[in-house]
């Protein structure tokens, strides 16, 4: 509806529409290229190709170099040009990532040494448990439990030897991953050490450095918010462990091992932080009931911490709720398993990024 009104021999015409009518009729979708659209095509195919071909551990690899060598360069920039100061940031990661691999090698190995008197503690204490569980469950399933702790290691090797291609195969699996981090990060400095800024660049090329990039400030968004997460997370489970059920109940086997696990897998949004719990209080179990109730109680309490981190950190990041990256889990683990719980959040929240920058959300 307008209204008409003259003053000064003029005529005004006055919309006296609803401003949500106006505002929606002012909303039209972007105009795009035929170019850009071939970007973001190429972009989408890149990301199934990744998860399709096994290839995540060697992108996420890359990219983490990458962001570093260029969070790492404009501190050193100050004494140097920008190109050297890339080539120090690699030098400085390269020694750090050989000297903590290094480390963390020979750490595993005393570790496992200095806690071989605790596995075997776990294992007469789960005899224990058992020996209690075997008089209050029917006896078609107790006679699957082992008698003792040497029938328990006879069971283990025989599923050792049962499985032995399985494992093999593994094995190979975990080489060939492990072969695909390296190279992906000797990728990403060679991308980070000859990255130019301000060149001017072909069209098709200037899309696909804007997806890349999108690409990278997402990735950045989600691993070190997670990163976040998961140290936050580490520390109250290693007060909790070291310090608070010691003062309550028996020391836990394997605790400290158990804080560097939450860490490590503390780096998997909301999964991660399912499996060291489960860890935890099945270990606990071991030493008593009592102290599996405890460590539960205090484990639903941090994940509920989690959650609320998860929505604050991660999602005020990429402008989504805990439920939108749930979902986005749950659809990747059904089309690509474990590798798409982990790609997940990173790929929706570039997904994400680009709609918002197209005006689409």
């Amino acid at each position: 509806m307008a209204k008409r009104t003259e003053a000064s021999g003029d005529t005004e015409v006055r919309d006296l529409r609803p401003r949500a009518v106006r505002l929606t009729s002012d909303m039209s979708l972007p105009k795009l290229s035929a170019v850009e659209i071939g970007s973001y095509i190429a972009a989408l195919a890149g990301m199934w190709l990744v998860l399709h071909l096994n290839l995540l551990g060697a992108l996420l690899a890359g990219m983490l170099v990458y962001q570093l060598v260029h969070t790492i360069a404009p501190r050193i920039e100050r004494r140097m040009s920008s190109q050297r100061a890339r080539w120090a940031s690699v030098v400085l990661l390269s020694i750090l990532i050989v000297g903590a691999l290094t480390g963390v090698t020979v750490g595993v190995i005393e570790h496992f040494e200095d806690d071989v008197p605790s596995v075997q503690k776990v294992m007469g204490q789960m005899m224990v448990f058992v020996d209690q569980a075997r008089s209050r469950i029917p006896d078609i399933v107790a006679e699957y439990l082992p008698l003792n702790v040497d029938q328990m290691k006879v069971k283990a090797l025989a599923l050792m030897h049962e499985h032995a291609n399985q494992l093999q195969q593994g094995g190979k699996n975990a080489a060939r991953i492990f072969g695909h981090i390296v190279i992906g990060m000797i990728i990403g400095a060679i991308i980070a050490i000859g990255a130019q800024k301000n060149t001017q660049r072909l069209p098709l090329s200037t899309a696909f450095v804007a997806r890349v990039t999108r690409f990278a400030d997402a990735f950045r968004r989600i691993v070190f918010a997670q990163v976040k997460i998961s140290a936050i997370n580490t520390v109250f489970t290693g007060i909790f462990l070291l310090a608070i059920l010691p003062t309550f109940h028996a020391p836990l086997p394997l605790a400290k091992t158990l804080v560097a696990v939450t860490f490590i897998v503390g780096l998997l949004p909301v999964v991660g932080n399912l499996i060291s719990n489960t860890l935890i209080v099945a270990i606990a179990l071991t030493v008593s009931l009592p102290a599996a109730i405890t460590s539960l109680a205090f484990l639903i309490l941090i994940h509920k911490l989690e959650y609320f981190l998860n929505a604050r950190i991660v999602g005020g990041q990429i402008e989504a709720r805990t439920w939108e990256l749930l979902v986005a889990m749950l659809v990747m683990e059904a089309a690509f398993g474990l590798q798409g719980v982990i790609a997940a959040p990173i790929f929706y929240a570039y997904i994400k990024r680009e709609l918002i920058y197209l005006r689409l959300v």
